[in-house]
């Protein structure tokens, strides 16, 4: 009798905690469906497809955030800080300690058959570099303190994004989608070079941001579109004056440009997009001049290559043209980004622009209305090193050589300045989520 009793007490003891455990099954299983659900939206097209404001990335593009559920709302958190030296050489390079950085918090959750969101991105560059921002070979545009910007990238405003969007089903092939807010991004350009992971490991802004995203903080902008599966057409209504040198207010004004955008996705491995906008009153004219309208049109091609499961491949390239008063200018950019064994990240950037004198500043007047191609090519690398509380920092450095004509020898002391950046950073791990991939391909029927 005595030797029943342990094993009726096991057996007790199994059978009054069976329910809590597959109730905590349960639980969890209920929480991983909900996420899941969280994760697409209409269509069933993955939430990963997002970029910067209405844009759009390649289905197989792996998402960066803090997420968590709290009732129906699903809340994300992305971003990216560095902490860099930057020295640039040459005779009109500068040296700088500061920080690029970001960081966006987003809200979603179904609303009346669709879904509703909300964002706030926002940075503190206005008070981790200078004023007129940080060393950058070869980059033009707005001004400070009264002169062009040259051979510098500004700072990010306080506030890069704030807006909410709402998007639904029409039939079982389409839906549409409103965005709008005082700070947001219109339909025009390619992901911005923030939020494009070809982008990402590297700090430092392209040279032809004016040419293609620059657009990305517009003070007042509201957008619809139409969307299946593998496409998007949408159109936008927005201020496209480029923001003003006092980074922490909110430059509302006229909604007055506007754009039209139209977005290819051929396999969840790329994203095609081509647009084309008017932006009036866009650039300050020199010397007291009225500002200027600019029409603007981009294409770019992105590319998404999962390589393992911690390693990954992705590319951009992108051509913008910039067609003002008296001139017509145009840029190319590609860019790559290649992760091996999630530590090791590669990053490369090559650019041409075509440029005026007066963007760059050039000391002799009778250069300022005659155009001059110049370039850039960069490469780095960062070590991550794991992740922390769902944060990865890095440590890495960036070496790019710029490529100046023989006319503009004398301003820049050489025809391929040399300058490199040494930094930290950190941003949040890659989500990882049971069942998502699997989930999406079925919804996509790949």
């Amino acid at each position: 009798m005595r030797s029943l009793i342990p094993v009726l007490g096991l057996v007790f003891t199994t059978v009054t905690h069976l329910p809590a455990q597959q109730m905590h099954g349960q639980q969890d299983s209920m929480r991983q469906q909900m996420m899941m659900r969280a994760m697409t939206g209409p269509l069933g097209i993955p939430l990963a497809r997002e970029g910067s404001g209405t844009s759009w990335l390649p289905d197989s593009t792996s998402m960066q955030a803090l997420h968590a559920m709290a009732g129906s709302w699903l809340l994300m958190l992305h971003g990216n800080v560095f902490a860099q030296y930057i020295d640039e050489g040459g005779d009109r390079g500068d040296d700088q300690f500061g920080s690029i950085n970001w960081i966006m918090a987003m809200a979603r959750r179904p609303l009346a058959g669709g879904f509703v969101m909300a964002r706030v991105m926002m940075s503190a560059e206005p008070a981790t570099v200078r004023r007129c921002g940080y060393p950058d070979m070869l980059a033009t545009g707005e001004f400070c303190r009264g002169e062009p910007l040259h051979d510098r990238q500004h700072p990010h405003d306080l506030f890069m994004e704030l807006a909410a969007g709402y998007e639904r089903e029409l039939t079982r092939d389409l839906a549409f989608q409103v965005y709008a807010g005082p700070v947001g991004e219109p339909a025009l350009g390619p992901v911005a070079y923030p939020h494009r992971p070809s982008a990402m490991p590297n700090p430092i802004a392209p040279i032809g941001h004016h040419w293609f995203d620059a657009t990305h903080i517009a003070f007042g902008v509201v957008t619809a579109g139409l969307f299946g599966r593998r496409w998007k057409l949408e159109g936008s209504v927005f201020n496209g004056r480029e923001p003003d040198e006092e980074r922490y207010n909110i430059d509302l004004d006229a909604l007055d440009s506007y754009s039209g955008r139209l977005w290819i996705l051929p396999s969840p491995r790329w994203a095609l997009q081509g647009s084309i906008g008017r932006l009036t009153e866009a650039e300050p004219g020199p010397n007291g001049e009225p500002r200027r309208d600019v029409t603007r049109s981009t294409a770019s091609v992105t590319y998404h290559q999962p390589l393992s499961a911690a390693s990954t491949w992705t590319t951009g390239a992108m051509w913008g043209h910039n067609v003002e008063e008296d001139h017509a200018t145009d840029a190319f950019l590609i860019e790559t980004s290649l992760t091996i064994a999630e530590r090791n990240l590669l990053f490369a950037r090559g650019e041409l622009a075509r440029k005026q004198g007066e963007d760059l500043a050039l000391e002799d007047p009778a250069l300022q209305e005659e155009a001059f191609t110049v370039g850039r090519v960069a490469i780095g690398y960062t070590r991550e090193l794991g992740s922390i509380l769902g944060l990865v920092p890095g440590i890495g450095g960036r070496v790019a050589v710029s490529l100046v004509p023989a006319d503009l020898e004398r301003f820049y002391g050489t025809r391929s300045p040399l300058g490199f950046a040494l930094f930290v950073n950190l941003r949040p791990a890659a989500m990882s989520m049971p069942g998502m991939t699997s989930m999406q391909h079925m919804q996509h029927g790949r």
